[in-house]
Formats: structure tokens, sequence, C-alpha cells
């Protein structure tokens, strides 16, 4: 916690001839006692591309510092010519505003400040020489930039930590490289059942086309039922001419004959059974298909 708070800054010659004194009214608030003086500074930074043309306008001391609310007036002379390159008179620049204790700054105040001839001709078409005398500068002082430090005041207690508070519990979380390194087993885990599952499909797929491969042999069984039927029909012919030829001869005897007409007759009535019978089975299979 700072001990001394800034609560406000105010340019009171603004805007003014380029060569004019810088005039502050500066407040701030102080929370308790001081031992040292406040020592506020404004620097003027006299080019953009290198800091070899800042400039320290002024510095006061201001003390000693009672408790509560102060305000005070700092005046600053203009920056001196000589240390600024000619081609960065004019244009924009900045002037810091800083204040620091036992040599700490804890406070800086920075304003854009726009450097320009007061008439719009010179500003359209400038001389090759800048004419000091005709140019004026204007602070913006409605967009400070403020940035504060944490210091070491008069106390200890008062001190920044020079190093992060400790951590207990910092302790009890898990190590990085462990979860780490478990994070990669799952990983390589994941990636052996993956494999694991490709294989089992490829399986699959190789069992289905070799029960692909197996179907079309249904159809050579009924093609090999199919040809005993057509033997059996074959058979029923053949035994049928017999029949024709021992008619035709009629020479022989009667009860042979009709042995063998019998026996013809049985034969043809087991051959059409048998006939029936495979195209019962063939009428099945293909009902079963």
């Amino acid at each position: 916690m700072s001990v001394v708070s800034l609560l406000g800054v105010k340019v009171l010659n603004n805007p003014a001839p380029f060569d004019a004194k810088y005039q502050f009214e500066i407040t701030f608030e102080c929370l308790e006692p001081l031992q040292k003086d406040l020592e506020w500074k404004l620097t003027y930074v006299g080019s953009a591309t290198s800091s070899e043309h800042d400039q320290e306008l002024d510095s006061l001391l201001v003390g000693p510092i009672p408790v509560g609310v102060n305000k005070f007036i700092f005046e600053a002379d203009s920056p001196d010519l000589k240390r600024i390159p000619t081609s960065e008179i004019l244009g924009v620049t900045v002037i810091l505003l800083s204040c620091s204790y036992d040599d700490r700054e804890f406070v800086r105040v920075g304003y854009y400040v726009n450097n320009e001839y007061d008439t719009e001709e010179m500003n359209d078409d400038p001389p090759p020489k800048p004419v000091i005398e005709r140019v004026r500068r204007h602070v913006l002082a409605e967009k400070p930039r403020v940035t504060r430090f944490a210091i070491k005041w008069d106390t200890e207690d008062s001190a920044p930590a020079e190093f992060p508070p400790d951590q207990p519990e910092a302790d009890v979380v898990e190590d990085d490289g462990t979860a780490y390194g478990a994070e990669e087993e799952e990983l390589e885990a994941a990636e052996a059942d993956a494999a694991d599952g490709a294989q089992e499909d490829a399986e699959d797929e190789e069992m289905a086309g070799a029960e692909d491969t197996a179907g079309p042999s249904a159809p050579k069984a009924e093609d090999e039922e199919s040809d005993a039927g057509s033997e059996d029909l074959e058979a029923e012919s053949s035994g049928s001419e017999e029949e024709d030829v021992d008619e035709e001869e009629g020479d022989g005897d009667a009860d042979e004959d009709m042995e063998m007409g019998e026996d013809g007759e049985a034969a043809t009535h087991t051959e059409a059974g048998k006939g029936k019978q495979m195209q019962g089975q063939h009428q099945n299979e293909v009902m079963v298909h």
C-alpha cells in the first residue's frame, strides 16, 4: 500500500508559447508521517528515437509532509533548444512528471505535447529553420497516462515482496511430469485397443469373404443331384426301351414276359419313386435357400 497517493494534476498555462514555463497544480494525500521529503521532477522527451535528448527541466523537494491532503504549484523551465534535434522541435512529443521518495520512484504521469505554429499558413508551409517565437505548445492534459510503482517507505512492513508468498497447497498438487506420463500411457493403451479392434474387423471381413466364397458351392450340389436325376431318367428310358424290345420279340415265354414286365414295372416304380424323392429333395433345398 502506497503511503502517498496522487489525487490530481492540473496544467495551469495551457496552451502557451514554446519557451514559456510549465506550471502544474499538484494535489496528493499522505497517510502517515514521512521522515524524508518528496522529490518531484519534470522531464522533456526531446526525441522519439533516442533517450539521449531527454532533458530534466526542473526538480523540487517538498517536505516535511503533513498527514492529509496537500497541494502545491510546480514550475519548470522550458527545454533547451540546443539539446533538441531541429527536426524534432515541431510535432508531437512527451513530458513526464514523476515523484520519488528516498530515490525510489512511486508515481509517473505522462502527457503528450503538440508543438506547432500559431498560423495555418506556417503549418502548411513551415520555414526551413524553426521560428521559436511563433511556435506554441499544447499539452493534452485531458489524457494523462499514470503509472504507479510499489516501493519501500519508512518501515520494513511497507516494502513490497521480493519473492512470491509461500503456497503450501502447491505441494499437494500432483506433479505435472507424473500426470504427463500417465496421459502417455493412456494414449498408448487406446492406440493398442484401436489396433486390436482393427485386426478383429479385418479377421471378420476375411471370414465373411470365406463364407461368400463357400456360398456358391450349394448350386454345385444341386447340379449333382440334378445330374443324378437325369441319370435315373435315362435308366427309366432304357428300361422302357428294353420292355419294347421284349414285346416285339414275342417269341419268348409268357411267364418270362410277365416276370420281365413285373420287374420292369417294379423298376419303373422304383425309379419313379427315386425321381420323385430326388425332386422332393431338390424342392426342399430350394425352399431352404
